[in-house]
């Protein structure tokens, strides 16, 4: 077993705990912000654990550009799966807003950007892609239950490179 998937059996049970959903909503994105402003984006502190992207969506009422650090699964068929748990609260986050009104956005991973096109997955395939994101961060389905709704999982399926 790798020291990174010890590392993450380990935090996943911290990440389920109240005490780091009421904190990490409100520590993680300044911190991850200024790490990546620091780094130039080429480090950010969710990917020490899990491969992360930053998610740039188009605003749903406001068609401004917004930000957003998450984990990502990939799905084996070059794509990325992202699930919108926010930390199991109860409203759906709004990125997924802005995904469901403008599905065209841009990834960053690590130091490459691409133009990717976003889908809803749909129900019949949501049991697979969860037992994907599980297998990577053991217990995040739970985010799910205990948000009360059901969590809105997207595939991105990469358009074109972008240079940097």
């Amino acid at each position: 077993m790798r020291v990174v998937d010890v590392v993450r059996h380990g935090a996943a049970p911290i990440s389920r705990t109240r005490t780091f959903r009421r904190v990490g909503p409100v520590v993680l994105p300044p911190v991850e912000a200024a790490l990546r402003a620091l780094t130039n984006g080429r480090v950010q502190v969710s990917s020490l654990l899990v491969p992360s992207l930053v998610l740039t969506t188009t605003g749903a009422k406001s068609g401004e550009p917004r930000d957003t650090v998450l984990m990502y699964t990939p799905d084996g068929h070059g794509r990325a799966i992202v699930a919108g748990t926010s930390f199991a609260r109860e409203h759906h986050p709004s990125w997924t807003y802005n995904l469901s009104a403008h599905p065209d956005a841009e990834i960053a991973v690590r130091d490459k950007r691409f133009s990717v096109r976003a889908t809803r997955i749909p129900d019949d395939e949501r049991d697979e892609a969860w037992g994907r994101i599980e297998a990577q961060w053991p217990g995040y389905r739970g985010y799910e239950r205990d948000s009360g709704r059901v969590v809105r999982l997207f595939r991105l399926q990469p358009v074109r490179t972008l240079e940097r």
